[in-house]
């Protein structure tokens, strides 16, 4: 299951699995609120965090601060389950960067 991230707008953030896209309000600050919206949808869907093959995340543009939160979560989760994040093995060739 690939997991999909964009924080780059600053009034939503949107999650996604294998196509299916779900929207939050981020009126609240995105690092706060990023993981948990992540767990609560794996839940919803009867899965596991282990069960992500895969990460996209949005690398830009948009704001400075979601982007560095959205694609620092991407890392960390590709980082943590040895999965590709855009593509890419971020344990062999460094992470993905946003582009302001």
């Amino acid at each position: 299951m690939k997991l999909f991230i964009d924080t780059s707008n600053s009034e939503r953030i949107i999650v996604g699995f294998d196509g299916e896209r779900f929207e939050a309000d981020s009126k609240k600050q995105k690092a706060q609120m990023l993981l948990s919206f992540i767990d609560e949808l794996l839940k919803k869907k009867g899965k596991k965090i282990k069960n992500v093959t895969g990460v996209e995340v949005v690398t830009g543009p948009g704001s400075f601060t979601g982007l560095r939160v959205g694609v620092s979560v991407a890392n960390t989760i590709g980082w943590v389950l040895g999965v590709p994040v855009n593509g890419k093995n971020v344990t062999k060739a460094g992470p993905v960067e946003p582009t302001y």
